[in-house]
């Protein structure tokens, strides 16, 4: 039976796209991307067997190239983008000789569109913080699931529930609706691993407090982070006058020392590909003294029915 979409908030595809091109001009990824790989990375050494391939992600916008590299250094890396944009961006970034045409070709191998066939099996997929921008997340758990090699492991991060709440609060008092579309439980995220096929998933969640000095600064680094691609958002553009009211609303919160703080609930999801139940039924041995005596026995219950 196929997993049920239940936790499945509803993505504007063209206005995720805005934002992947966005994302695709940047020179890096986000800060807090980049910070919440290297936490992901951390718990890299815990794994017993190192991967000789592992698949990025949605590598670009991930920032967990060189977190991962540091653990590992000789693990194959290949890498996965939703868009063409972004895949040029992370084969130009492969580094070496990459105006030879054989390093070139090497990179068209090693980078690949999400929309592709699926890269060679890997023992690793690597998602750091493209989750909840997801247009399907259990459609993108049974891709992943269908990558790994049986024996293979997941480690993702995404946005949980309790990201952004200040900036919820601040447009809740203002009468508008949600800045951001929901993002999922992890118990719900744990729940859909095992629909989709995944076996011992571990959840675990940290909360990152950051702190900017304007509301210019804020609204600059949440749209570099990422954007507002919920497809129940406010239909159009908004106006200066609207504009110059959040800004009012979010100095109002400033602290002591004048900064404007957001709160971040990290997710990050851990999970096995298990060998598949076998089908493959046990044989009875019966011996032939068993059969004649069963036999024997429904003969004579018959004789005195």
């Amino acid at each position: 039976m196929p997993p049920q979409h239940t936790h499945a908030p509803a993505v504007d595809p063209a206005a995720l796209a805005h934002v992947l091109r966005r994302q695709a001009r940047a020179g890096e990824a986000p800060w807090l991307h980049q910070e919440v790989a290297r936490r992901m990375a951390e718990r890299l050494p815990l794994i017993r067997q190192a991967p000789r391939t592992w698949v990025d992600w949605w590598g670009h916008r991930g920032g967990g190239a060189a977190a991962v590299a540091a653990v590992w250094p000789q693990a194959q890396r290949q890498v996965v983008e939703p868009t063409a944009e972004l895949a040029a961006v992370s084969r130009g970034g492969m580094g070496g000789l990459w105006w030879l045409p054989g390093a070139r070709a090497a990179a068209r191998r090693r980078v690949r569109l999400e929309a592709d066939p699926a890269p060679d099996p890997a023992q690793m997929v690597w998602a750091n913080m493209m989750l909840h921008a997801s247009l399907d997340v259990d459609a993108t758990f049974t891709r992943w699931h269908e990558i790994l090699e049986v024996g293979g492991f997941l480690m993702f991060s995404t946005l949980g529930p309790g990201s952004l709440r200040e900036l919820r609060e601040v447009y809740a008092e203002q009468g508008w609706p949600s800045p951001h579309l929901p993002f999922v439980d992890m118990h719900d995220l744990g729940d859909q691993l095992v629909a989709c096929g995944f076996a011992d998933p571990v959840m675990d969640q940290e909360r990152i407090r950051l702190g900017w000095s304007s509301p210019t600064a804020l609204l600059d680094e949440l749209r570099a982070i990422g954007g507002h691609f919920d497809a129940a958002r406010h239909a159009g553009l908004r106006t200066p006058r609207w504009r110059a009211r959040l800004h009012r609303a979010l100095a109002s919160r400033a602290d002591a020392q004048g900064r404007i703080h957001l709160s971040f609930e990290i997710v990050y999801g851990h999970a096995f590909k298990a060998a598949p139940p076998s089908t493959r039924q046990q044989t009875a041995t019966v011996s032939l003294e068993s059969v004649r005596l069963t036999l024997r026995n429904r003969t004579q219950g018959g004789d005195g029915a």
